[in-house]
């Protein structure tokens, strides 16, 4: 889900790709065939979710990496990251101290793909038509603290905020802000199929077959206005079933580049041989693993079941024997990357022990061994997540105080039984919208959560996270974000597992790949080109 370069100084040290095999070379393209990437993401239009494309329903890393092409946000996080500068805008600033307004003046002559102008009205009527669908499934959390928004003329937009928010601009730059054409999204249901229809840098066209996504084709749109530079004519994005067809593709020079999602075999094996013709780039990685909880469910409800689960989780073997070089251990809901972490899981509970978890069962009368099926989704997060499931049932029951079964369900089915509730306990990964530490709070603890949990946290939600925006300055909150970090650690409503790192791997002659994916895991198409031969 998802789920996406910041001023913070613990990031800006992540933004220089490290590069294997050959070096990367600047150029554009050839002008002549579509440069061909692969990736594992799947789009399949469902009974639950018959608009996976809609702004105001997508909200995966998937989906916004099909939008980010398309659709145009009113400001952008530049090439190597820091602070959102004006895209779709000519200039956007706060006015005034508390940051509760901000304004954006749109750049002249701005038009959809379609030739129609793109006016603040359009502005307007996207972003509260996300807020006003407001879906489960959405990315409405994003944009809840918009009060009104108010036009000026055509060309300027005014947004008046419920509190003060110092990362709005990074929400203005996500897909949840997009701007889209009325004539094409209506105003209080979703739009359904796989079309996306924008003024951004690519217009799309999907080939689609029993309701799945096989391939989209991205044509550079010659209607473009805004701040990014498109290096290239035409990028075809191919759907592949798994990382090893992926793979394969590449070896077999049917696609120019692999993305979300490599196994971690394969990156060893890169990393280890390298192939002739064939980089391996590590990327920036801000993603995470955690375990969720429906804190209402019988066999977790009490806070010190999940605490003993806390208790005998070894991160360390998980990030080690299952995902090698590409998963490091992750003590807090905030990678250790960015400005605001804490350790806080290992400060209250330390290195895996059964007896103390076997304490903190003992001490509210909790019978064991405790009982309830771990879930996880088998065809979204690459084919480690079925190992990493195992082990974590190895785990659990080798400490006698637990008897857990894991039950496998594609992605497809998976959130939708994840968001109604169907699971006591469930595995999934969250990439950033935006690389600050409010992106990894917020989603889990505030109103209109991602994952629809039913913990509530008032302290968190009326107090710490609305304390931690007021800083424009994002150090200055590294105190309200530790004990929102401690806070978790205590209640547990959510458990971080690792954090991972990006791989591409691409061949030879293919420029800009260092650039191509961002730190929240963002495909960004307009940074690809071919080097002259």
């Amino acid at each position: 889900m998802n789920r996406k370069t910041l001023v913070l100084p613990a990031v800006v040290g992540l933004l220089a790709p490290v590069l294997a095999a050959c070096g990367a070379t600047d150029g554009g393209s050839d002008g002549n065939a579509a440069i061909v990437v692969g990736t594992t993401d799947q789009f399949v239009a469902t009974e639950d979710n018959p608009a996976p494309l809609d702004p105001a329903i997508g909200y995966e890393a998937g989906v916004w990496n099909i939008l980010r092409q398309t659709v145009q946000t009113l400001t952008h996080i530049p090439r190597g990251g820091g602070e959102p500068v004006p895209e779709a805008a000519e200039s956007c600033t706060f006015t005034d101290r508390q940051n509760e307004s901000y304004r954006c003046r749109l750049r002249s002559g701005l038009t959809f793909a379609s030739g129609k102008p793109v006016t603040a009205e359009d502005v307007k009527y996207s972003i509260n038509r996300v807020i006003g669908i407001d879906s489960d499934n959405g990315p409405v959390g994003l944009l809840a603290n918009i009060d009104t928004i108010e036009t000026r003329d055509d060309n300027e937009v005014v947004f008046h905020l419920k509190t003060p928010d110092a990362t709005f601009p990074y929400k203005l730059a996500t897909p949840a802000a997009g701007i889209v054409p009325k004539s094409k999204y209506p105003a209080k249901s979703p739009r359904e199929g796989f079309q996306v229809d924008g003024s951004g840098p690519y217009t799309m066209k999907p080939e689609v077959r029993n309701n799945q996504v096989d391939k989209v084709v991205f044509t550079r749109n010659p209607k473009y206005k805004g701040d990014l530079k498109v290096l290239n004519e035409k990028v075809e994005l191919d759907l592949f079933p798994d990382a090893a067809a992926m793979g394969k593709a590449l070896d077999d020079k049917k696609i120019d580049m692999m993305t979300r999602t490599m196994s971690p075999g394969q990156a060893k094996l890169m990393l280890q041989k390298p192939k002739d013709g064939i980089k391996l780039t590590e990327m920036p990685g801000l993603a995470i693993s955690y375990l969720g909880f429906d804190t209402t469910d019988p066999a977790v409800k009490n806070k010190a079941v999940r605490q003993a689960i806390a208790q005998v989780i070894d991160r360390g073997q998980i990030a080690g024997q299952v995902y090698g070089a590409t998963a490091e251990p992750l003590y807090s809901l905030i990678p250790s990357s960015i400005t605001g972490h804490t350790n806080s899981f290992y400060n209250k509970y330390g290195e895996p022990s059964t007896g103390k978890a076997a304490a903190l069962l003992q001490a509210v009368g909790i019978e064991t061994p405790v009982k309830f099926t771990l879930h996880y989704t088998t065809d979204y997060y690459g084919p480690a997540t079925a190992d990493e499931f195992k082990t974590l049932k190895k785990q659990l029951n080798a400490t006698g105080l637990f008897d857990v079964t894991i039950q496998g369900t594609p992605w497809a089915k998976y959130r939708a039984a994840q968001k109604r509730g169907d699971y006591a306990v469930y595995g999934l990964g969250w990439f950033p919208d935006f690389p600050d530490p409010d992106n990894y709070m917020a989603p889990f603890l505030d109103k209109n959560n991602f994952l629809n949990s039913p913990y509530k946290s008032t302290l968190a939600q009326n107090t710490l996270i609305p304390q931690s925006r007021r800083a424009a300055d994002r150090t200055a909150a590294s105190p309200t974000f530790q004990k929102l970090q401690d806070l978790v650690a205590t209640d547990v409503p959510v458990l971080p597992i690792w954090q991972g790192k990006q791989y591409i791997a691409s061949r030879e002659g293919l420029t800009g790949v260092e650039w191509s994916v961002n730190a929240s895991a963002d495909l960004q198409f307009w940074e690809l080109g071919r080097s002259a031969a």
